[in-house]
């Protein structure tokens, strides 16, 4: 199923816990302790990680999907957990369509994406993410920029601490052409992407700017698997985004992924490419 999550704000930052989180946290915590199980033990019954559940606990995270119900049975059933997952609420930051995906992307095991519309947040540089929230209407304040970046270099350490999970790229020529915050911002953000792309967990690709077939004129992608080896799809657009559950959606969306990468220009074609770009600036 397609589940709309759409509200006001920006993505891209992660908000500090909030009261209800913590709340939250020390009431699974109790429950847990007294059903006598450890977070080992309630991870496999919830069919997450210990961390995950430690997570939880500490107010650090929302409950992932799936959680509270898996929860309950193995709590006492007393809807307890339940009702006070009614209430838990992140401190404003990070946009209420996103924040689902980004519960999931803590967990995820391969995350794939397409991006045509500017460099994805996971591969931003400090300069080039503050250029693009400076560009944002209506305009954002120093505090939330300041936050909104503090985020977003807190999520990129995925993919150094994350090397276990495959991560892939599709990134359009354009959005190093464009010369997002000039030349000198540019160039930096091309270096950092040729650094990232020497992960051995992580894969970029360009597409070309010139191409006669392409699947991706639908839009922005992003692909997920889970530890259980379910897939997430999520689009978004201007002040929504959508996270996909429905298997035949997903599906279809994997299958434009695949094509695009057999589309796009090889990992090692790629970092030409950006050597090219970066020398002629």
């Amino acid at each position: 199923m397609a589940v709309d999550v759409s509200g006001a704000g920006s993505c891209g930052s992660e908000p500090e816990p909030s009261e209800s989180m913590r709340t939250f946290g020390a009431t699974l915590q109790a429950l847990r302790e007294h059903a006598g199980l450890t977070r080992e033990q309630l991870g496999d019954v919830v069919r997450y990680s210990k961390h995950t559940v430690a997570s939880v606990e500490g107010g650090r995270r929302m409950p992932p999907p799936g959680f509270v119900e898996r929860a309950e049975p193995a709590l006492g059933d007393t809807g307890a957990l339940r009702k006070s997952a009614k209430h838990v609420v992140r401190k404003p930051g990070l946009a209420r369509w996103f924040r689902a995906w980004a519960d999931l992307e803590r967990e995820t095991i391969s995350l794939y994406t397409y991006e045509c519309r500017l460099i994805p947040g996971l591969l931003q540089t400090e300069a080039y993410a503050r250029s693009s929230f400076m560009n944002q209407l209506p305009p954002m304040g120093d505090d939330r920029i300041e936050a909104q970046w503090e985020a977003r270099a807190e999520r990129q350490r995925l993919l150094r601490e994350r090397t276990d999970t495959a991560f892939g790229f599709i990134l359009e020529e354009h959005l190093f052409l464009r010369q997002i915050g000039g030349e000198e911002v540019t160039r930096e953000l091309i270096d950092h992407v040729l650094e990232v792309a020497e992960l051995r967990n992580v894969e970029i690709q360009v597409m070309p700017l010139v191409r006669e077939a392409h699947a991706g004129l639908h839009g922005p992608v992003q692909l997920l698997e889970t530890p259980e080896n379910q897939w997430f799809a999520y689009t978004e657009g201007q002040e929504s985004g959508q996270l996909i559950s429905d298997l035949k959606v997903v599906s279809v969306l994997q299958r434009r992924y695949a094509r695009m990468c057999a589309q796009a220009l090889t990992p090692e074609d790629s970092v030409s490419l950006l050597q090219r770009i970066r020398g002629a600036l």
